[in-house]
């Protein structure tokens, strides 16, 4: 007669922490942008821990300095993410357009900017066909785009992009000054307007409910009457046009352009967005929290840098956080 209720007795803490971590979970699912928040604050404390002039308005600034041109680039991947798509082409078409943009610097920083922007609504352009309209798979599509800018830009830098490699003033001052006594980035300030903008894309009009709608259900987005190559040829356009951004910004910042400018991005860009919640299936995810992503790994790139671990180790890191979320979210999918 004792034993079921001792058994019952014993049960009572399971259950009870059952319960408990169950509500964490949900709290969590509920509230991503808290947990981001306190991942991000943690990360801090801890490399202020490791490098204490880090907790500084010189370590914020540097952070911001690689957090901003980041996270353009990881907005591209979360409105493609979003559609069920990806883009494995927006570091080179980032050097692409900075290249374009330090060659026709003589000319002036608006010519330079708009010639630069123009390589991403090309690319952008032909990534959209191919994966809208010819049904290429977006991971080839983009992989070919990749390797087809590399040619082409490495063949035109000898011929009818040789001259000027450094950028005009203004790009410098937009891609790494500041101002407020040299606090404030002005990279940020451009971040910024882009992420009202996709926020309020995202939000408030038609086009980003359809990018949710078509990753979410192609199907019933095409049988209600939605041209859906449409939507996914404006996505891969919107994705250039990002990177194009993103990587004018870096040649500001470093002055001077080759063609391995944006190569380390590919990854932490893919990764901030999985980690802000955008999932890699597409139909769900936040501008919001991926620009708590790649302030995340902004944070983490410099802790990494202080702890002298090399480029190698960090990109093996960013592909390990991809497939453990990934991993996870497979695993959400599968339950649900």
């Amino acid at each position: 007669m004792n034993e079921p209720t001792v058994s019952a007795r014993a049960s009572t803490p399971e259950r009870g922490r059952a319960r408990s971590g169950r509500r964490w979970r949900e709290l969590a699912a509920e509230h991503p942008t808290w947990v981001l928040t306190g991942v991000l604050v943690f990360l801090i404390l801890l490399t202020g821990s490791i490098q204490p002039n880090y907790l500084s308005v010189s370590g914020a600034r540097n952070t911001l300095l690689q957090a901003a041109p980041l996270g353009i680039l990881a907005g591209a991947q979360t409105l493609l993410m979003l559609t069920g798509g990806i883009d494995l082409s927006v570091t080179m078409i980032a050097t692409g357009s900075a290249y374009v943009a330090a060659n026709q610097s003589p000319n002036g920083a608006a010519v330079a900017i708009l010639l630069g922007i123009a390589v991403g609504l090309i690319a952008g352009s032909a990534n959209g066909v191919g994966v809208a309209v010819f049904r290429v798979n977006p991971l080839i599509m983009t992989l070919a785009m990749s390797g087809i800018l590399l040619g082409l830009f490495t063949a035109w830098t000898q011929t009818i992009l040789q001259g000027s490699t450094t950028v005009a003033p203004f790009i410098k001052l937009m891609g790494g000054g500041s101002f407020l006594g040299n606090r404030i980035p002005y990279s940020v300030v451009v971040w910024l307007l882009v992420a009202v903008v996709l926020i309020w894309l995202l939000r408030r009009t038609g086009w980003g409910r359809l990018l949710y709608a078509v990753g979410d259900n192609e199907v019933a987005v095409r049988l209600a009457g939605v041209r859906v190559w449409q939507v996914r040829i404006s996505a891969y356009v919107a994705a250039g046009v990002l990177s194009s951004i993103a990587g004018i910004l870096l040649a500001g910042r470093t002055g001077a352009v080759d063609l391995q400018l944006a190569n380390a991005f590919l990854l932490p860009s893919v990764a901030a967005a999985v980690i802000g919640g955008t999932s890699i299936f597409g139909g769900v995810g936040r501008y919001e929290g991926t620009i708590l992503g790649a302030l995340i790994l902004s944070v983490l790139n410099s802790m990494l840098t202080f702890l002298n671990v090399g480029q190698a180790i960090q990109q093996m890191v960013y592909g390990l956080i991809v497939l453990a979320l990934a991993w996870g979210y497979a695993g959400l999918t599968r339950q649900n």
